[in-house]
């Protein structure tokens, strides 16, 4: 079988005649006179008006932009926009030394809050990682549980999230 450009007419059964406006790679896309923008499946029962002979690309731009979304957000390192409690805007981290002789160190919050969901972002694409490697099973399950277990340790650092969502969750018991 072969497909039909974007511009062929066709003269469909149920809608009537119309002009394919988009190629997918399961659908055409046809305006029709009388019923407006209809898909139908690319081995549909219609009669072919004119062909248009261009080289049709059967994959659609939406379905190629969500397949690398999918794609990165799995494999790769780009995180996920994670907001700070709005009380915590513009505010800073004082540390301040047992020893009073010594300075303390201010930190802008926002600039503490990006390195904590960085850390939080290493973890979840190191647990990728081990999930798809090919360890043993009972390699991929120790390496986990010590995952895990960093969660745990920064969920002291939840107050600062602005959503639940996106805090760190440690080992349920």
């Amino acid at each position: 079988m072969q497909l039909l450009g974007i511009s062929s007419r066709i003269n469909h059964p149920e809608f009537g005649k119309g002009v394919v406006t988009n190629v997918t790679s399961k659908h055409y896309w046809v305006t029709f006179i009388e019923g407006g923008l209809e898909t139908i499946d690319l081995d549909s029962d219609f009669e072919v008006i004119e062909a248009a002979e261009d080289d049709v690309d059967t994959i659609s731009f939406y379905e190629v932009e969500n397949t690398l979304k999918s794609i990165l957000k799995k494999w790769s390192d780009v995180s996920e926009v994670v907001n700070i409690g709005d009380k915590w805007k513009g505010g800073k981290l004082i540390m301040q030394p047992g020893d009073s002789n010594l300075k303390a160190t201010e930190v802008p919050i926002d600039t503490f809050f990006h390195k904590i969901t960085m850390v939080r972002d290493r973890l979840r694409v190191m647990e990728q990682k081990i999930n798809s490697s090919n360890l043993e099973e009972q390699e991929k399950i120790d390496l986990q549980q010590y995952i895990t277990r960093s969660y745990g340790s920064l969920t002291t650092f939840n107050v600062l999230f602005k959503l639940k969502d996106h805090n760190f969750v440690g080992q349920r018991k």
